[in-house]
């Protein structure tokens, strides 16, 4: 058995071990709000319920191993006391995964990850509108667990409404497990889906996303595409040039085919075959391609 002393390991390493050792964990997006009014949206996989009565949740934003850095929603949360939890489920997984790319502070990530942002009844930020179910809170607690890069801070939350997508409910009023269609997140790349097992989700990229508000509307409406096509399209850092599409064209006798025929539906139900793949810079080519 490899035994290891946490002294002896780069932090890095150290979190890989209990990320991919302590799983599956739910995931949440918090959303808070600025003392500015500015929306802040991060998804979290440090999170769990811990009591129902007092209805408490617990979400940890780390301080980041690069650069010891806090993140904006710890901020907001310190300073306004209140937030919103959402449940990911996997309708969202894909936009979960591009809304945690680190945008330049003010930047709206509910707008970058295409999700839409609705008013809270009793707290200030903003609720996902697409989460199937949604915790109004207040901060009661904030624990600060070290001041070195890879630090939680515990931020203790106390819920004072809950919204529940009723296409969830069963007969009963209660939440069908089968209907909610839980994710959650494992280590490394892997995800779990509580209906089907794992799965892959690669990383956000280094650089930034275009984000799906970058993405054509003749795409971005498109009825072909859901949101976990729209959040992998939205995760590229930059389209593909015009001869980076015509090569492919060329080099593609199927791709030839389908713009012959001129039908947008079957062209964007095969860039969608390609997503399917993680094909995203080939979904992405046989949609700029009419245009080309």
């Amino acid at each position: 058995m490899l035994s290891l002393e946490p002294k002896n390991l780069t932090p890095l390493k150290l979190q890989a071990y209990l990320q991919s050792a302590i799983a599956p964990r739910p995931i949440a997006f918090a959303s808070t709000i600025s003392t500015t009014g500015k929306p802040n949206l991060s998804p979290f996989s440090f999170f769990n319920v811990f009591s129902s009565n007092p209805p408490i949740l617990i979400f940890s934003p780390a301080r980041r191993v690069r650069d010891n850095t806090t993140k904006h929603t710890l901020m907001n949360a310190e300073a306004t006391k209140e937030v919103v939890i959402n449940i990911v489920n996997y309708d969202l997984v894909q936009q979960a995964s591009l809304s945690s790319t680190e945008y330049a502070d003010g930047v709206n990530e509910f707008v970058k990850s295409g999700l839409t942002q609705i008013p809270s009844d009793l707290v200030k930020p903003y609720r996902v509108k697409e989460s199937p179910v949604q915790f109004e809170c207040k901060v009661n607690q904030i624990i600060a667990l070290g001041t070195e890069g890879g630090a939680g801070n515990l931020v203790i939350c106390e819920v004072v409404k809950i919204h529940i997508d009723e296409k969830i409910l069963d007969a009963n009023g209660m939440i069908d497990q089968h209907k909610i269609d839980l994710v959650a997140r494992l280590g490394n790349n892997w995800y779990s889906r509580s209906n089907q097992g794992l799965f892959e989700v690669p990383k956000p990229i280094a650089n930034l996303g275009i984000g799906v508000d970058a993405i054509p509307d003749f795409i971005r409406h498109s009825e072909v595409f859901d949101g976990n096509d729209l959040g992998m399209l939205g995760n590229i850092e930059a389209l593909p040039t015009p001869e980076e599409v015509s090569i492919f064209v060329k080099e593609n006798f199927e791709a030839k085919a389908l713009l012959s025929a001129d039908d947008q539906v079957k062209i964007h139900r095969k860039a969608k075959e390609y997503l399917s793949r993680q094909e995203i810079s080939a979904a992405w080519k046989i949609l700029l391609a009419p245009s080309i």
